[in-house]
């Protein structure tokens, strides 16, 4: 799989875990030249505290579209550390 924003392949990867309809990818699966620490945080319940990046493209940037739980309760272990998108991000 592949997500791609700003007419640029921000991250590719054949490992994928795929919850709530959303595709985490792993960490070395990240264009790290397209992404900055965000301090942006939101709660889930059952998932724990995620954290955020903001995506980077040339001058462009789409504030906290990129999300991670770095150490997320027992119920979602399988995407500790794994990395999300939204907001106009394309995962195909």
């Amino acid at each position: 799989m592949e997500a791609s924003w700003n007419d640029c392949v921000i991250a590719s990867s054949d490992d994928i875990v795929k919850l709530e309809g959303n595709a985490y990818f792993p960490p070395q699966a990240l264009r790290p030249e397209c992404f900055r620490p965000s301090t942006h945080r939101s709660v889930c319940g059952w998932k724990g505290e995620a954290h955020y990046y903001d995506v980077v493209v040339g001058d462009k940037v789409n504030a906290n579209a990129a999300w991670f739980y770095p150490s997320p309760k027992p119920a979602a272990e399988e995407i500790a550390g794994r990395v999300a998108f939204w907001k106009g991000v394309s995962v195909a």
